[in-house]
């Protein structure tokens, strides 16, 4: 078991429900259904990645040294993706422009692509 990445995946879980629960309700009124979408994309994302996460701490084969590297990879995508997403979301709620921003976004999705990836070589290296 590998608590960080446990804790971690919890976390972002936590907040994904948190997040997907004030777009449905405490964003209906202030932005747009496209907007109320994207927002709903970006906590998906992070629920599948949560959940990664605790798939990856319960992981007794994959050696800790990997499972802090994935925890980073999977941590830092997270922020980017779905944090951008959100920022970009709400743009009409604040006088920054998060546009500004929105190149992160796909270095964040590719980051996770990466960390999928990964988790894949890894595993197809253990043997039986």
């Amino acid at each position: 078991m590998h608590k960080k990445c446990l804790l971690i995946g919890v976390t972002l879980g936590v907040l994904s429900v948190i997040l997907g629960a004030f777009a449905a309700h405490g964003l209906e009124t202030k932005i747009s259904l496209d907007a109320q979408q994207t927002f709903e994309t970006g906590a998906r994302y992070q629920m599948y990645h949560a959940l990664l996460l605790v798939f990856l701490g319960q992981m007794d084969r994959i050696t800790d040294t990997s499972k802090n590297q994935l925890c980073i990879l999977i941590l830092v995508g997270v922020l980017l993706f779905s944090g951008s997403i959100y920022l970009l979301a709400t743009n009409d709620l604040t006088a920054f422009d998060f546009k500004r921003i929105g190149f992160v976004t796909p270095i964040g999705g590719l980051i996770l692509i990466t960390s999928w990836i990964v988790l894949g070589f890894k595993i197809s290296r253990i043997t039986s």
